[in-house]
């Protein structure tokens, strides 16, 4: 099993997790046979992953509010989120991202991956966002949009 480390950064960033057990809930919602025990590797790279989080990421996340464009795309994206019926599949979720962005005319599509990472992650880049939604959960994902949606993401300098 392959979880790139720069998700597990993310999903160290989003869930404020302080311990490799907080990580290791994502992760086993991805892969219910996975385990410390299991994938030692895996379970390594997570407290690398907490450790790079705190020391040199944390100290330099800047969230950001969304432009009203960024706001209804982000909307929209929550209130896709809360309709999905179907598997949390990383690939279907990362085209219905996608189909997002184009419906709400970002060009070039990579500006409405950036407003996600900037707005949601409070950094310049970041993971596929489906596979992202998809280890992280849809209904956190959506808990996060709303936060950030509502102000409690920003960076304190940014919210003035």
């Amino acid at each position: 099993m392959v979880v790139p480390f720069q998700m597990l950064l993310n999903l160290a960033s989003v869930a404020g997790a302080s311990g490799k057990e907080g990580l290791w809930g994502f992760i086993r919602r991805y892969a219910p046979e996975a385990s410390p025990e299991t994938h030692p590797g895996l379970d390594k790279a997570a407290g690398f992953a907490l450790r790079y989080f705190k020391d040199f990421v944390a100290p330099t996340r800047e969230f950001r509010a969304p432009s009203d464009v960024e706001r209804r795309a982000m909307e929209d994206l929550a209130g896709r989120l809360a309709a999905w019926d179907q598997p949390a599949d990383a690939e279907a979720l990362q085209s219905m991202v996608f189909a997002i962005g184009k419906e709400h005319g970002f060009e070039p599509l990579r500006d409405w991956f950036s407003a996600l990472y900037q707005v949601l992650l409070g950094a310049n880049q970041g993971p596929r966002f489906g596979g992202f939604i998809a280890l992280y959960g849809i209904e956190e994902t959506r808990g996060l949009i709303e936060r950030a949606l509502a102000g409690e993401l920003l960076t304190p300098a940014s919210s003035s």
